[in-house]
């Protein structure tokens, strides 16, 4: 009786953990628009989980173990401010692999056994990844693919194909390898647009440089010139907040904005007749100055930047 009642609490534990992880990044795919924005620590205190408040993440510790789980549930990666240093240097391997610091030096820490858990059961975490003091990205689902303990870490896989790669043969372990490197790669990429979103949105308030439309959601983090130009860096001086109408009107060269902050719609749409959203969205900014910019001086694009995405601009028109 007394086995048997334990298999079913068993049974009733893994599908608590299972429907946990999967409502959890449901829920974290709609507030973030699946991954892409921040939220402050306090917003993801608002997860409920069969109708009570459920912590995804500690305030106070990189590591967290809900007590009704046997593995870890999330882990976090604190803000690192230009020229600082984090206490846990979590970081890339030469694999292009993501790794995550060990809690302390003590292998039987609890923290270091949750994370050792959920490696060995194979299951998805939520990676919280700070982009500025207090507020996080979420990247989910990670697995943990294996444990470096000469050097304190886990290695953190973004593939869901998180095999044992030491026991498939050659042929399989070469494009695995590659593949895995590559989905890291991506994320990567996104974590480091992440942190250039954040300031962005910062600098212009959460709102469109254009139009000062405030809502998060309707808004992108733009670059001023390309990544793949040579000043085409993710710094705020390069970037600008605008809706995703404007934002795409931008890049095609729809919308150009001269260098004194003033915006031009280029020539052959402003005798189009189309529609109010042609009219108020696009042909009734033409001449007008940007509606916001940020307060700081450091933080106002830059005039370089601008003459020459305003000279595309002109080329293209």
């Amino acid at each position: 009786m007394n086995v048997h009642m334990g298999m079913e609490e068993d049974q009733r534990d893994e599908s608590f953990d299972a429907r946990l992880r999967r409502e959890a990044m449901a829920w974290l795919a709609i507030r973030t628009n699946d991954g892409a924005d921040e939220l402050h620590w306090s917003d993801y205190e608002d997860f409920t989980f069969d109708g009570e408040a459920f912590k995804l993440r500690d305030r106070y510790k990189g590591i967290w173990k809900p007590r009704r789980l046997d593995a870890a549930l999330s882990f976090s990666t604190t803000f690192r401010a230009p020229g600082q240093s984090r206490p846990y240097e979590d970081d890339t391997g030469s694999d292009g692999l993501f790794r995550y610091k060990w809690q302390g030096d003590d292998p039987d820490h609890a923290d270091n056994r949750a994370l050792r858990q959920a490696q060995k059961l194979g299951l998805p975490l939520i990676w919280f990844f700070a982009v500025r003091t207090g507020w996080y990205l979420p990247v989910f689902p990670v697995f943990l693919l294996e444990e470096e303990a000469h050097l304190k870490q886990f290695v953190v896989d973004l593939d869901p194909l998180r095999a044992n790669v030491g026991n498939l043969p050659l042929e399989i372990n070469f494009p695995l390898h590659f593949e895995r490197r590559y989905r890291n790669q991506q994320v990567k990429r996104r974590l480091h647009q992440g942190l250039f979103r954040a300031d962005v949105m910062r600098a212009y308030a959460t709102k469109c440089a254009v139009c000062s439309l405030g809502h998060r959601q309707l808004l992108d983090a733009a670059h001023i010139v390309p990544d793949s130009h040579e000043d085409g860096v993710a710094t705020v001086a390069n970037g600008l907040a605008l809706c995703k109408i404007h934002h795409a009107a931008f890049d095609v060269n729809i919308l150009g904005i001269r260098p004194d902050h003033v915006v031009e719609i280029r020539a052959d749409l402003l005798e189009e007749m189309d529609g109010p959203m042609l009219q108020f969205g696009l042909k009734e900014h033409h001449n007008t100055r940007l509606m916001n910019v940020p307060p700081r001086r450091a933080d106002l694009p830059s005039g370089d930047l601008l003459e020459i995405a305003y000279q595309r601009f002109r080329s293209a028109g």
